[in-house]
């Protein structure tokens, strides 16, 4: 409507004049609502060509959107495990800070296994205790075997002595019997070395490495017993928190609430602008918004990023080829934005809706020598009509009241 006023200012309303002073037809006698058209069928004609040229250069070099939502990211709030909850230390809609308690499960079975963990290892210290004493006694063994072979051979040189000076005192058979009996300690001095030896492994090797498996299963145990208590990562605001003592929490099913950073989603806007806005849309132009939950406000912002990919295009690996054909509707190039002046936006809460207005800025082309004059007219006039692009964002804005809550019949 406001292209159409301009353009008939230029168009129709010379027409009329140029009818009525210089031809001096008189409204209501030659011109009237029959022969209007004929009449003003120039102006007219060359107002709606206008008006079409107006409106395709204001929507192409200064692009708008109705689709601007700041969105914020959610943390779910969940153990680790399937559980009954035991205690809970917060509620709904309270504000924590990273580290905070917020539910803890029942670890009964958890501290139960590290109460196992624990006898098992003063179990195992007991055993090796009882090893340094049984090592012990495996040495007092060894030199008890020691001494009995180092007896047997001072009693076999002195008999084979007198045998082999043919004393008649001695005989072949006792020679013989001294000879197996020293074999015989010999073995016993050998089991007496490998039962030290076992010992010394006992407690060198066997108990410490049960030793180290009880430690960490008790270790285990702890890590299960802490990980029943869920603490906040972030700081930020719980919401959808309903928990109680008694209920059952399965993280496989839903979470037990969400976690809202505070800082999430906040000064950053996305918005979604058609194809054909490609060419046009660049890092640093600048733009407007308004917001819903801010109403009869604007915001200036500027673009800092192009998304690189079209989200329309977004597929995942599956047995059924893809069907372009299947897919009708153009996605749309998102731009991110974020406002002019630091802080402006801090009262808009993350998720409103908000329409966009982006305008192109041809200030730095103008100083270009290599541009003819026409050129120059002509990007004169796309950074001037602009002005139009806003005032029809602030006449959005003034009337986003009334069509949300009297037009809309919500």
């Amino acid at each position: 409507m406001i292209e159409f006023f301009l353009c008939s200012l230029l168009t129709i309303l010379p027409d009329y004049l140029f009818r009525r002073y210089r031809q001096g037809k008189r409204w209501g006698e030659d011109l009237s609502v029959f022969t209007m058209w004929y009449e003003l069928r120039w102006g007219i004609t060359s107002c709606l060509i206008l008006t079409v040229s107006l409106i395709t250069v204001i929507f192409y070099f200064h692009p708008s959107s109705s689709n601007v939502i700041s969105y914020f990211r959610a943390i779910a709030v969940m153990p680790e495990a399937l559980g009954r909850v035991e205690e809970v230390h917060v509620r709904n809609g309270d504000f924590v800070k990273a580290g905070d308690k917020l539910f803890k499960m029942d670890s009964e079975k958890s501290e139960a296994a590290a109460n196992t963990a624990r006898a098992r290892i003063a179990e195992i210290d007991a055993a090796i205790e009882v090893a340094a004493s049984e090592l012990d006694s495996a040495e007092a063994r060894l030199h008890q075997a020691e001494a009995a072979l180092e007896q047997s051979r001072d009693e076999y040189g002195r008999t084979n002595t007198l045998f082999t000076r043919g004393s008649a005192a001695v005989s072949e058979r006792e020679v013989e019997r001294l000879e197996n009996l020293i074999d015989q300690r010999e073995a016993a001095v050998e089991a007496a070395e490998a039962g030290l030896q076992a010992v010394q492994d006992k407690i060198d090797v066997q108990l410490p490495a049960q030793r180290a498996s009880a430690e960490a299963q008790l270790a285990e145990a702890e890590t299960a017993i802490a990980k029943t208590t869920v603490y906040a990562s972030v700081d930020g605001h719980m919401e959808q928190f309903g928990l109680f003592p008694g209920d059952i929490v399965n993280p496989f099913v839903r979470p037990a609430g969400v976690l809202v950073p505070a800082d999430s989603g906040e000064n950053r806007f996305q918005a979604a602008f058609g194809q054909l806005t490609g060419p046009v849309l660049y890092d640093g132009m600048l733009a407007e918004i308004s917001c819903m939950s801010r109403p009869f406000k604007i915001y200036p912002m500027v673009i800092v990023q192009i998304q690189d990919v079209i989200p329309s295009g977004q597929f995942r690996t599956q047995e059924q080829l893809i069907d372009p054909a299947n897919h009708p509707k153009p996605g749309s190039i998102i731009a991110i934005m974020e406002p002019l002046y630091p802080d402006q936006t801090e009262l808009i809460p993350p998720g409103s809706k908000c329409v966009a207005n982006a305008y192109t800025n041809n200030h730095d082309k103008l100083d270009d020598p290599a541009l003819s004059s026409g050129q120059k007219l002509a990007l004169h006039a796309v950074d001037a009509v602009g002005l139009v692009h806003a005032a029809i964002l602030r006449l959005q804005v003034l009337l986003m009241p009334v069509q949300n809550l009297v037009l809309s019949g919500h």
